[in-house]
């Protein structure tokens, strides 16, 4: 299945922004953070098709991940 993914801030370095990548049917978005070789730990926020969602969310053809890492401030 063809899923988009869209990498934020500092998850683009060495990577990508926006990019469209084939997975198996019933990948999970926790595996596609480990494809990337993203520490689940700095994971902040994941929203697939606008919606918030965790990394057991199964993807679905023609979706849309899009992945945050945490952010710091004051």
């Amino acid at each position: 299945m063809r899923v988009t993914i869209k990498l934020f801030a500092t998850f683009r370095n060495g990577r990508f922004k926006i990019e469209e990548r084939d997975y198996p049917p019933a990948t999970r978005a926790g595996a596609v953070i480990e494809q990337l070789q993203i520490p689940a730990a700095k994971v902040g926020i994941l929203f697939l098709n606008h919606r918030h969602v965790d990394e057991n969310q199964e993807l679905s053809e023609g979706d849309t991940l899009a992945i945050f890492p945490l952010l710091g401030g004051g």
